[in-house]
């Protein structure tokens, strides 16, 4: 009988195993990566709802986790013909003919239909699809394209994803060549650019939304940037626009796009247009969105060829269907070697999740006017819709009457990003509680109410300044309960570190 011992194991001493892999010999690119909506406030948010769900004594009954864009963890209802959908074609036997009388008093009949459409391009959902994407719901994709900007899409540049932060990593892999190229990034940004650059080894290379603006952005701000990274011998390849933004929330105009498109022309940089939070406006007469490729193609064929990756989510919008992970993005003016390249490695994954795939299709082409679903469809997009309008403006009017604390209202997206002002005491007692002040202020909100928001110091911010990001995801029958927890508790915390 063979006995084999492992040259790390002592003899006699199974304790004393010496790990191959260790926080020390482990990829230092993956150890310097930080991704604050997920960083130490969640974690501890996590560990409260298990103490409270074990009988653990707290302030509060429930966490509310504002610290990240997840519509459906705050009870955000799905859209029924999505999830009809989504469970027809998990089950096919209900779309047999012999069922369809069973199946019809359970089923809108354009959600059989639609099941029916998609397995019959898709085969069954347990199995692989086509690496880029199923073809049908490329094509619906741009076709989506085509009704959102006026300008055609050709399906074989449309990539589907599992959500957009994929696509963004897939895309960042192609672009990033040496540790010297730099990504243009917006602070405050969201965190998985950093996160994504820190483990690809490249420079992130910041530029500054203006908070006294409205969050606006400036041409003259870009080149600062772009010109302070050459002079350290940065090479620029790419700039990330997040429109609408997370988490400030600023929706571009089309004069503004205009410029941020001839900035890369001119800089030879390519564009990255973060849009999924498109459906997510909420002054459309004041602010409407315009995508980055319709603004593009506005602008002339002088512009052929311009370089442009979009992406999309089903995260987002009135949809919230996060956890199915579902996306894409579109490629403009890439080199086809680039083009094969990006195949190449998502069919090293195989496929996106098929059910993610679904999601998009049926975020892309959803039941229209006259159809059966239709009426039930819009009233629960509306009922979303309106709702969060109120709920922004609700807790953008709180935080603005807190002492210390302004907020800009938000034109999009699902978050504020006020800034607070902290006595000194109060900074004293975070450095030596080994905490950023932001930090300090949020992790002390989490213990006396349960809420979780995300430190500002995680995003990027002025140095100096301290904010915190919260989502307006509570649903409204929860909110002035919400509201009036974190008003009382922010008296109280001044009061406490008052200088």
């Amino acid at each position: 009988m063979l006995s084999v011992s492992s040259p790390n194991n002592t003899t006699g001493s199974s304790s004393s195993t010496t790990k191959v892999l260790t926080g020390s010999n482990m990829n230092p690119r993956v150890r310097k990566a930080e991704y604050a909506v997920r960083g130490e406030l969640a974690i501890r948010s996590e560990k409260i709802k298990v103490e409270l769900a074990n009988g653990g004594s707290f302030p509060f009954q429930r966490v509310v986790g504002c610290n990240i864009g997840n519509p459906q963890a705050l009870d955000q209802k799905p859209i029924t013909f999505f999830r009809q959908v989504a469970s027809l074609v998990e089950y096919p036997d209900l779309l047999k003919d012999e069922n369809r009388e069973i199946a019809l008093k359970l089923y809108a009949s354009d959600a059989i239909d639609r099941a029916k459409l998609l397995l019959a391009n898709i085969g069954s959902v347990g199995a692989y699809s086509h690496s880029q994407g199923i073809p049908l719901i490329r094509e619906n994709v741009a076709q989506f394209i085509f009704n959102r900007d006026g300008y055609p899409a050709d399906p074989s540049k449309i990539f589907l994803t599992q959500g957009a932060s994929a696509g963004v990593q897939l895309t960042l892999q192609m672009i990033v060549e040496h540790p010297d190229v730099g990504i243009m990034i917006p602070i405050p940004q969201y965190p998985l650019y950093t996160a994504t650059l820190a483990v690809l080894d490249a420079k992130p290379v910041p530029y500054y939304l203006d908070e006294s603006k409205a969050w606006g952005l400036t041409t003259e701000e870009l080149q600062r940037s772009y010109d302070e990274a050459a002079k350290n011998g940065v090479e620029t390849r790419a700039l990330v626009i997040i429109n609408p933004g997370n988490p400030t929330g600023q929706c571009l105009s089309e004069e503004n796009m205009r410029e941020i498109i001839e900035f890369c022309r001119k800089n030879h940089v390519i564009l990255l247009a973060d849009e999924v939070y498109q459906t997510n406006i909420y002054q459309p007469e004041q602010r409407p969105f315009h995508s980055f490729k319709k603004v593009l193609k506005s602008m002339g064929p002088q512009y052929e060829g311009f370089e442009l990756i979009s992406y999309h989510s089903i995260s987002k919008g009135m949809i919230g269907e996060c956890g199915r992970r579902g996306g894409y993005f579109e490629c403009e003016g890439l080199d086809q070697s680039i083009m094969d390249e990006i195949y190449k490695i998502s069919s090293i994954s195989l496929c996106p999740n098929v059910q993610g795939q679904i999601m998009v299709d049926l975020m892309v082409n959803p039941p229209k006017k006259g159809d059966p679903s239709f009426a039930l469809y819009k009233q629960e997009y509306n009922a979303i819709y309106f709702s969060l309008i109120k709920r922004a403006k609700k807790l953008e009017d709180m935080f603005n009457n807190l002492e210390g604390c302004t907020c800009n209202s938000a034109d999009g997206a699902m978050y504020l990003f006020p800034q607070i002002r902290l006595s000194k005491k109060a900074i004293a007692a975070a450095e030596l509680a080994g905490k950023a002040p932001d930090q300090f202020y949020c992790m002390a909100l989490l213990e006396a109410t349960g809420v979780c928001m995300v430190a500002g110091s995680g995003f990027g911010q002025v140095e100096g300044t301290a904010h915190f990001r919260s989502t307006f995801l509570p649903q409204p029958e929860l909110f002035d309960e919400f509201c009036a927890g974190i008003t009382k508790f922010h008296a109280g915390f001044m009061d406490k570190y008052r200088d």
